[in-house]
């Protein structure tokens, strides 16, 4: 029955042999069959699997480039942050009816910036304003700058710049800039070397940063906008003082592209 139909229920395969659920499991069990979740992954555009090709042949071919190619990324913190309540449990012999509060009613965001750059953290960075491309231009300009005051100039002066397509990275004063600012050395939509949509199993960011500043910053409750401000500030600081796992997670880019390529452009972080 498992065989014929893998997504079948316990419940169901009991209801239809005429079992309890309890031998349902044993006998998976005894036949080493267990439970797996489904893994989300986004949905791949028409293309997008030649365009992760491109770019993993690109990385497979220039890892001396790794340590030099700033990835920068936005995300937006909430105040109850991502709850898994499949991973939430309650260990009783009467259930407790336990409930979860959330505050719909008072919610706030905090839109940050960060970058990845070799083994250091640069950033965080707070937009007040919503993102938008004269506000991204602006803080390009003025403020990414001073968020590389501590990187040796000989890098910032032969580094590469990374960020996906999001609508304020593509407006033509943006890439006027970074052509301006970096000539034939960004990953960009459209740029001279293409980062294709919907690639998060390729980004730093997304597979090492976020979810650590996440994890530690919604240890407890946050009440306010400031105090969770001050949580993702804090979370960047512990990780800026462990190089050696920032660096780890830039150089896994390389496995990633492998991976990728042995997928054939498509998903393989399920795979990892």
């Amino acid at each position: 029955m498992v065989q014929r139909s893998p997504h079948l229920s316990t419940r169901r395969m009991a209801s239809r042999i005429g079992v309890s659920r309890m031998q349902v499991w044993q006998t998976l069990h005894e036949e080493d069959l267990y439970s797996c979740h489904d893994q989300r992954v986004q949905h791949l555009e028409p293309g997008g699997h030649a365009q992760h090709m491109d770019l993993c042949h690109w990385i497979k071919a220039h890892p001396e480039l790794l340590s030099i190619i700033l990835f920068s990324d936005g995300a937006c913190f909430m105040r109850d942050g991502v709850n898994n309540l499949r991973n939430v449990h309650t260990w009783s012999q009467d259930n407790p009816h336990e409930t979860s509060v959330t505050n719909f009613e008072r919610r706030f965001t905090v839109n940050v910036w960060c970058g990845v750059l070799g083994n250091k953290l640069i950033g965080p960075f707070v937009f007040d304003k919503t993102l938008s491309g004269n506000v991204y231009e602006v803080f390009l300009r003025n403020e990414l700058p001073g968020l590389l005051e501590d990187i040796p100039l000989m890098i910032r002066s032969h580094m590469y710049f990374q960020h996906d397509g999001a609508p304020p990275h593509y407006t033509r004063h943006v890439r006027d800039y970074l052509n301006e600012s970096f000539p034939n050395r960004t990953l960009r939509r459209g740029g001279p070397i293409a980062w294709p949509s919907r690639s998060p199993d390729l980004m730093p960011l997304d597979y090492y940063l976020w979810g650590h500043i996440k994890t530690l910053g919604y240890e407890t409750k946050v009440d306010s906008r400031a105090a969770l401000r001050d949580r993702i500030f804090a979370a960047a600081e512990h990780i800026r003082n462990h190089p050696n796992n920032i660096g780890s997670a830039t150089q896994t880019l390389l496995m990633c592209a492998e991976n990728c390529i042995a997928a054939g452009g498509g998903h393989f972080e399920q795979l990892l």
